[in-house]
């Protein structure tokens, strides 16, 4: 099967959890600046949640255009990686709604963990469908960036107990080291 139906399926799912994301943020109660800000809270874990549904975006279609055919395997870990992305609206509206309280910061970052093992375990269904010598597979080489993607997530989830900016700052770490599209696929695509 080629990948084009599995591309397109993914980025209407992701667009429509952007816009779930963007249908949750509120009108301030009041008409000035101060109303405005008060809604802070809400705003920044949306901001953050977009840029992650970006990064997934992104470095998702460079992926799949390294990718040669579908089998049954990358459309179950695609539909995993799916799954875990849909609940992210429902993790940043949690944290803006308690305004950065320990559990949901802490479930945030559940969800982006398990979003990132998704994507990994896509990426290997891929690969291993390809072969080890797949273009994939030779752009990627070892992925220590994604794995420690997931590292960072993990260590993350027990300090929302601690102090949760400490979760939210490596949330926005993580974040910033995917947030240039994946050069090492983009050299193998030219």
């Amino acid at each position: 099967m080629k990948t084009t139906r599995l591309e397109a399926f993914s980025d209407g799912v992701i667009a429509i959890l952007i816009t779930i994301m963007v249908l949750e943020l509120k009108t301030p109660a009041g008409h000035d600046w101060a109303d405005l800000s008060a809604l802070g809270h809400h705003f920044w874990p949306y901001v953050l949640s977009f840029v992650m549904l970006g990064i997934y975006w992104n470095n998702h279609h460079h992926m799949i255009h390294m990718t040669e055919r579908v089998t049954g395997a990358i459309l179950w870990a695609n539909l995993h990686l799916l799954f875990w992305l849909s609940l992210i609206p429902f993790g940043t509206a949690w944290v803006g709604e308690s305004e950065r309280a320990p559990v949901p910061v802490a479930t945030y970052g559940v969800v982006l963990m398990l979003a990132g093992t998704a994507y990994y375990f896509l990426k290997t269904a891929i690969i291993r469908s390809q072969g080890p010598h797949s273009r994939l597979q030779e752009a990627l080489g070892s992925d220590t960036k994604g794995i420690l993607s997931v590292l960072l997530y993990a260590v993350a989830i027990p300090l929302a107990f601690v102090n949760t900016w400490i979760p939210v700052a490596i949330f926005v770490a993580v974040a910033c080291i995917w947030l240039v599209p994946d050069r090492r696929i983009e050299r193998h695509l030219h």
